[in-house]
């Protein structure tokens, strides 16, 4: 029998696990429970049991900073491997001062040493900065995190990161070095380039802890004594772009301000870090005809360039990014531009500089860029140039390959789409905006949850939602809010904040998580908010309608909803004012249902009683009366109406296969393509298949004009589109190449093309059901999933009439397979084959 394995915290860190005091353990069974767990935490030996291996609470007493732990795991076999990690520096244990440069332009070098003893036997390095920093001893980088502390709602919350140096120092003088850039602190922020958000003045804070054989320990922190200086980077913004100037001379250090700044308690993040994750090399290059060149990765992502190819001393080389090139080759980057009505539009700028001091290499870690082309202003040998992809480094979870070329494109470019809005967030666009939108993370989340383990990642987004969350209850549009809203009124954005689809955000992914990965943590830690969110709401309906129906205390219609957005035919096109007046409460009040009914079985998770349920039921009821007749036709008369009630369970049994059949007739009617906009499109295919009309799913798949997904592919997309025609027939660009939301559509890939999905009830994958949804022009599918219980590996094939299954189920699960003809098998741990005809 397999012995447990892939033990882990429910913490984050670069070279290692960090955690808080009391972190939640998890590992793959290998077996029965119960298991018992051994801990040697500084060297002293500790044992406890447990019934579960999911997110099990500490059971020993809670850690002390810097605390290092060894657990192993044992069930009904052999112990398993031995899992490592650390106890950050806590709050109330850091003695180090926060330091602030003499200037704030560009990256300035914050500078100290401390003088050591011979017999170093051990050393952790502690940071955090407000802004975006890099720490270096003796003029070495540590770790591998990028862009750190990362992206945060910094009034409230502030994580640092931990590093083993030990082979970094050495015996007399060390020297420490702290880069430090605006970052999301005091750079640009959102689609308006807001600046100094969170404060006017970085900072950063570093503790050394360093250890000898005889046994002592000094501490070694920032303090009065560093100095700073400009570098050679001399501007830098997130958003922006970098400019470096190797040949520079070097500036004149000035005496640091101290405790300058005031910032929240520091904590540990439970997601992994930003990280360089892969590398690309130039595919095509364009030479233009004033001697600039455009040069093609081949792929729209998230990152920056490293340049080796600097020309001599004193030679500028500027690159500008982008995601689109022009019938010329050039880059085109206007589509981007920021616009608000009656209001002249703000240009979109990706760009780097670097002037050469005759050699070096650029690469530009104090911004990040969404593109897929650059342009330098000369032209450079091609192989001097690498694209670095950069963002969360997430555990991918997913694999999936069909017989059909374009839906594996597809899943490609819906997967890189993600990972192009991972960076340390889930955002919107890697370019505009980038902003942490709810509503997009809503829609995406349950196909996230596929691709990658985005437990940690979410965990960390959620918190910045529960401090921006607003005190009547709101959740407001983006987290980490730039807005500031909480805490600086505004009159505009108060006005479109707390919408139905996009607050329910804080009760949607955390019930997305707890599903997945058996996460009852995340629940917990979210409780207040949902409730607070879910009991605003309730409210609104109570005491606001629609000016055009009679007040109903269950009808969501009197405040403001983003509503349905996007959608392909959108009669508020040129006019926002009746857009904004506009009802929306048939989206309001399915959204106030099905919140209220996760609240309430969130509620049973956690053991709390509330009237959540009962209210459930009477919005529903609500709904159907005013929003559906007896035929089955809701009251919208849209595709997305139709989708929504059928996915949501708003239409009663005996109507849905009406409904179902006039969701079908208005797909006909627009030449089976799909009419439904941001809310509604992810659940569009799998409504369709559930309700006996794949058919038409794969037809609305396989669409090849707009607004469709493969006519994204067919127009060069390499990621999904922020609208249907994102490149036009003439070749124009319009708004985001790289928006997420829309790729939510490959979920139907895993969970009806292979097959592979969770049925009601089951969490964190303890059951699986496998019912191929086959198509003509599909003859076989494989994929794995890397499950809290083990791989589940899934493939079928069609042959001489015949489909051929086969399943590896890993332990302690137990799966379902239903074959197309009906068949149902049941299969227990190990591989199951079978054979029907199709």
């Amino acid at each position: 029998m397999t012995r447990p394995y892939d033990l882990r915290i429910s913490a984050g860190g670069d070279q290692f696990p960090v955690a808080a005091s009391r972190p939640f353990l998890s590992w793959k069974s290998g077996g029965q429970g119960p298991y018992k767990l051994h801990f040697r935490i500084d060297g002293f030996e500790h044992f406890a049991t447990s019934e579960d291996h999911l997110f099990v609470e500490w059971p020993v007493s809670p850690l002390r900073s810097r605390q290092r732990v060894a657990w192993r795991v044992r069930g009904s076999s052999e112990w398993s491997e031995w899992h490592e990690f650390e106890a950050g520096l806590f709050d109330e244990d850091w003695a180090a001062r926060w330091i602030s440069p003499h200037a704030q332009e560009g990256a300035q070098a914050l500078s100290g040493s401390v003088r050591l003893r011979e017999g170093i036997t051990d050393a952790r390095l502690y940071s955090t900065a407000l802004g975006v920093y890099e720490a270096f001893v003796n003029g070495e980088r540590v770790g591998t995190a990028e862009l750190s502390p990362g992206s945060t709602t910094y009034s409230d919350t502030l994580y640092a990161q931990a590093a083993d140096v030990t082979e970094l120092l050495r015996s007399g003088d060390n020297d420490l070095e702290i880069l430090l850039s605006a970052g999301w602190y005091r750079g640009s922020n959102g689609t308006w380039r807001r600046r100094d958000v969170w404060g006017t003045l970085t900072a950063a804070r570093l503790q050394l802890h360093v250890r000898y054989e005889d046994g002592t320990e000094e501490v070694h922190g920032t303090d009065e004594s560093w100095t700073s200086r400009g570098s050679a980077i001399v501007a830098a913004d997130l958003m922006d772009g970098q400019m470096t100037d190797y040949s520079r001379e070097s500036a004149q250090p000035h005496p640091v301000q101290v405790d300058a700044v005031s910032a929240p308690p520091i904590s540990w993040s439970p997601a992994p870090p930003v990280r360089r994750v892969e590398q690309r090399a130039v595919e095509r290059v364009t030479t233009l005809p004033n001697g600039s060149c455009t040069v093609d990765f081949g792929q729209n992502a998230a990152g920056w360039i490293s340049l080796t190819d600097l020309g001599p001393a004193g030679v500028r080389t500027v690159i500008d990014y982008g995601e689109h090139l022009d019938a010329d080759g050039n880059l085109t980057t206007s589509h981007l531009d920021s616009r608000r009505h009656g209001e002249d539009p703000i240009p979109f700028v990706q760009r780097d500089e670097v002037v050469s001091a005759g050699e070096g290499i650029f690469e530009p870690r104090h911004t990040v860029h969404g593109f897929r082309y650059a342009r330098l202003s000369r032209t450079v040998d091609p192989t001097s140039i690498t694209m670095q992809v950069v963002h969360t480094d997430l555990r991918s979870t997913a694999t999936f390959a069909c017989s059909d070329d374009d839906l594996n494109r597809l899943w490609e470019a819906a997967r890189w789409s993600f990972r192009g809005n991972a960076v340390d967030i889930p955002t919107d666009c890697p370019t505009r905006e980038r902003l942490g939108w709810t509503g997009d993370y809503q829609i995406f989340a349950p196909t996230a949850a596929l691709l990658f383990d985005v437990d940690g990642f979410s965990r960390k987004w959620l918190r910045s939602v529960r401090d921006d969350q607003l005190p009547d209850g709101r959740v407001v549009n983006s987290s980490p809010d730039p807005n500031r809203l909480k805490t600086h009124p505004d009159v505009m954005a108060d006005a479109i904040t707390g919408s139905a689809g996009w607050g329910d955000a804080v009760v949607l992914v955390p019930w997305v998580l707890y599903q997945t990965y058996g996460d009852t943590e995340v629940l917990a830690e979210n409780w207040e908010a949902m409730r607070r969110w879910v009991d605003w709401a309730l409210e609104a309906a109570r005491t606001g309608s629609h000016p055009s129906r009679d007040n109903n205390e269950y009808l969501w219609d009197g405040s403001f909803h983003w509503g349905e957005w996007c959608e392909p035919v959108n009669p508020f096109a040129d006019d926002p004012i009746a857009w904004y007046a506009a009802d929306k409460g048939e989206v309001g009040t399915a959204y106030l249902f099905r919140s209220l009914r996760t609240l309430a079985a969130i509620a049973d998770v956690l053991g709390k009683i509330t009237d959540y349920r009962e209210k459930s039921e009477l919005v529903r009821q609500t709904w159907q009366t005013e929003f559906l007749d007896a035929e089955g036709r809701t009251k919208a008369g849209t595709q997305a109406s139709y989708v929504r009630a059928l996915a949501f369970d708003l239409v009663p049994e005996e109507l849905r296969e009406k409904a179902a059949r006039h969701l079908v007739d208005l797909i006909g009617e627009a030449g089976g393509h799909l009419g439904t906009g941001f809310l509604s499109t992810a659940d569009l295919l799998p409504v369709l298949a559930d309700h006996g009309h794949a058919d038409v799913a794969y037809d609305v798949l396989f669409q090849r004009s707009s607004p469709s997904w493969l006519g994204m592919l067919d127009r060069g997309a390499t990621t999904i589109w922020e609208e249907w025609d994102g490149v036009r027939a003439d070749g124009t660009a319009h708004a985001s190449l790289n928006h997420y939301s829309k790729g939510a559509v490959i979920r139907f890939l895993h969970t009806h093309t292979l097959g592979l999905r969770q049925p009601p009830g089951s969490i964190a994958w303890e059951s699986f059901e496998v019912a191929p949804v086959p198509h003509q022009e599909i003859t076989w599918a494989r994929g794995t999933f890397d499950s809290p219980q083990g791989l589940i590996a899934v493939e079928w094939r069609v042959e001489e009439g015949e489909v051929n299954i086969t399943v590896d189920v890993p332990g302690n699960t137990e799966a379902r397979i239903i074959f197309p003809d009906g068949s149902v098998h049941h299969a227990g741990p190990g591989r199951f084959t079978g054979r029907k005809p199709l």
